[in-house]
């Protein structure tokens, strides 16, 4: 039987609902932790596929008793399944081995026959190649095979509702760190700028209020000339023709902008800018994944029942 979570516009059947192990609070506040024998993980070729993971198991079971001949003990581990992911941990130091991102996961399976197998495949954050991650769950693989798929739904479900703003949200906090960035380059430039002027004018200090400030007569020199100064007097030059000039016109603040020039932030609306590329980037990658929707099947992934414990 096939369970199918890429109905994109219902995002899920309605007949998955019966089926869903836990509360959506235990899976959005908290998380639903399981524990398992890790047999490993295997690069696939395709994001989904029956065969696809039959192959994998068969290869890991493979690899799995050639350890056990060897003496070697099949890794136990803990999964913390949660809207977040799926969360691969060391039971005892609780050192995250591996943290599956849902929006990653495409294909979950479980061994219709064993009830201990289960197995999922998700595509890797660094190398984007499609990992197929085999685990023996103590006679719960259908569980842990329904929680993640009822962890996918919740975190689709949230996407839809109210992810919308919280991309666009993280969207203009990349643009406005961006854009903070710039300007605190062109204010140390405007510092150092202000700075040359001070030094070249040799500012004296401002009188206190209320006080008379009597500026003294320009002296000059022995022919009756003013000094020559290489400062370029501060006050307005007439025109050439004797008229004097046009008065300086103020034109009023955009109010579009905000005091640094840059767009006002409302979380609320969603409008036109330039984003960072990693953060565009990451964002368009979650939309794939979640548009690629999750795939859940009960399959056969041997023919002889699994000898012995691991």
């Amino acid at each position: 039987a096939n369970r199918v979570l890429n109905d994109l516009q219902t995002n899920t059947r309605s007949t998955f609902d019966k089926s869903w192990m836990h509360t959506p609070d235990a899976l959005a506040k908290h998380y639903i932790p399981y524990n398992a024998k890790f047999l490993g993980n295997t690069e696939v070729d395709q994001p989904k596929g029956t065969e696809i993971v039959k192959e994998a198991v068969r290869k890991l079971k493979f690899q799995r008793h050639i350890k056990k001949s060897e003496g070697q003990k099949t890794q136990k581990v803990e999964l913390q399944i949660s809207i977040y992911g799926v969360k691969i941990l060391d039971p005892k130091t609780k050192d995250v081995q591996y943290n599956c991102q849902l929006h990653r996961i495409s294909f979950c399976a479980d061994d219709k026959t064993d009830k201990r197998i289960f197995t999922f495949i998700c595509k890797d954050s660094e190398s984007n190649k499609h990992l197929c991650y085999v685990f023996d769950s103590e006679k719960c693989a259908e569980e842990v095979t329904l929680t993640i798929g009822q962890a996918f739904d919740l975190a689709y479900k949230k996407f839809l509702e109210s992810g919308g703003k919280d991309v666009e949200t993280r969207k203009q906090i990349g643009t406005l760190q961006k854009r903070i960035q710039e300007l605190e380059t062109e204010n140390s430039g405007l510092k150092k700028q202000l700075w040359e002027l001070e030094e070249q004018l040799m500012i004296a200090p401002v009188p206190p209020a209320g006080s008379i400030s009597l500026k003294p007569p320009m002296s000059t020199d022995v022919f009756d000339m003013v000094p020559f100064s290489a400062v370029t007097p501060l006050v307005p030059i007439p025109a050439s023709n004797g008229t004097p000039p046009p008065p300086t016109t103020t034109s009023p603040p955009d109010m579009s902008k905000d005091l640094f020039g840059a767009e006002p932030f409302d979380p609320f609306t969603c409008g036109q800018a330039d984003f960072p590329a990693d953060i565009q980037s990451r964002l368009d990658e979650m939309q794939e994944g979640f548009k690629m929707g999750l795939t859940l099947e009960a399959t056969v992934f041997s023919l002889e029942p699994l000898g012995g414990r691991c």
